[in-house]
């Protein structure tokens, strides 16, 4: 994933949603419309989901990991002193 991606995906919810929106979808697909083409396709997209999402989705920020480390604070009297 993008970092811009990462960084909507972030919120647990969304990712949540996302998931749950496509089980719904397979579990109609299989059990009520008994299409077994979109079944697998929308299957396809939750196992990629749920490993995305929840398996290989970063734990930290990865905007920190490249940020440069904030300057030493500069004294009062001056940077000559």
């Amino acid at each position: 994933m993008k970092a811009d991606d990462l960084k909507w995906f972030k919120p647990l919810w969304r990712r949540v949603a996302i998931t749950g929106f496509l089980a719904v979808w397979c579990a109609y697909e299989w059990l009520w419309s008994k299409e077994p083409f979109w079944g697998v396709l929308v299957g396809a997209a939750l196992a990629y989901s749920l490993y995305n999402f929840f398996y290989a989705f970063p734990k930290e920020d990865p905007t920190d990991e490249q940020l440069p480390p904030p300057p030493p604070p500069e004294s009062q009297d001056g940077p000559g002193s």
